[in-house]
């Protein structure tokens, strides 16, 4: 399996497929999954002729378990590696939840023709935590409920989540996959509970204000309405408002797991975004909906 080696002796894994001369897609992946998520994406992708990758963040999937580095400054870090390692130049990079973040951090620290454009998706910047500064955000008690839950028991935790709010399949009508769900389990499964006990930290109360403020790439922030882990009313509309160049695009009704539930919506609108071509459907502006957080 291919691996590349960052500058603390981690070892990543990560996947690369395509000519090596084509465009390249990076796509990084939430928590406390593994590039494994991305199979609708890169399937799609790699068949629309670009190179794509996808990694496993440190102490997730097949990456190793390290006891140190699981936040955000040393993620994007890690992504600074890989891109070296594989000398990827004039990059798409797209980052899901925790993963937008990663994108976020990483693309405003970028070197210059590194990156030329990012999405983020159902992505937890600006920042997800309550504070005085952030009064519409998820009380910290609810993430204090994921740790607790996390160290009682991993494995129902990881149960819990994507059969319940990741995919939405708690909602009435719902058409729920059994496959998505165990596949959930897997990927959360072959990571360590350190590092997925620390990430709920790095993604929950990483402030990425400044970096959105310092990205010049052109931005596409896409999120479901019906976001029930990364509230909408509290993410993409404030995302898009800090970035120099950033288009919001709304998917009505839509949950957080959107990239597994719904990729023939979103795959055509990245690659329109990527190919600066309209939409299949206009591009929402003017978002109202407010999504209540996750309860404890």
């Amino acid at each position: 399996m291919p691996f590349i080696t960052t500058k603390d002796g981690t070892n990543i894994f990560y996947k690369d497929w395509g000519p090596k001369d084509a465009q390249p897609i990076v796509f990084h992946h939430g928590w406390p999954l593994s590039a494994d998520d991305w199979d609708a994406q890169l399937l799609y992708f790699h068949d629309k002729g670009f190179r794509v990758i996808a990694h496993d963040r440190r102490g997730h999937g097949r990456s190793d378990q390290t006891d140190h580095g699981n936040e955000m400054d040393t993620y994007a870090s890690d992504v600074t590696d890989l891109v070296a390692a594989l000398n990827l130049k004039n990059a798409i990079h797209v980052g899901h939840s925790t993963g937008g973040g990663e994108v976020a951090r990483y693309v405003a620290r970028a070197e210059p023709g590194r990156v030329a454009k990012a999405v983020l998706v159902d992505a937890v910047p600006p920042v997800m935590i309550k504070k005085e500064s952030n009064p519409g955000g998820t009380p910290i008690e609810v993430f204090d409920g994921f740790r607790a839950a996390l160290a009682n028991n991993r494995a129902q935790l990881y149960l819990d989540i994507p059969t319940g709010p990741f995919y939405g399949f708690n909602r009435p009508g719902a058409v729920v996959s059994e496959g998505l769900i165990r596949n959930w389990w897997r990927q959360g499964m072959m990571g360590s509970a350190k590092a997925g006990y620390e990430c709920i930290k790095a993604f929950s109360e990483t402030d990425f204000t400044e970096d959105l403020t310092k990205i010049d790439v052109p931005v596409l922030v896409v999120h479901g309405d019906d976001d029930q882990i990364v509230p909408y009313a509290d993410s993409a509309p404030l995302t898009v408002k800090l970035l120099k160049n950033g288009t919001l695009k709304t998917y009505k009704g839509l949950p957080h797991g959107l990239p597994s539930t719904h990729p023939e919506i979103l795959n055509p609108d990245i690659l329109a975004f990527i190919r600066d071509e309209h939409f299949g459907a206009d591009v929402d502006e003017t978002p109202t909906l407010i999504v209540e957080p996750l309860p404890a």
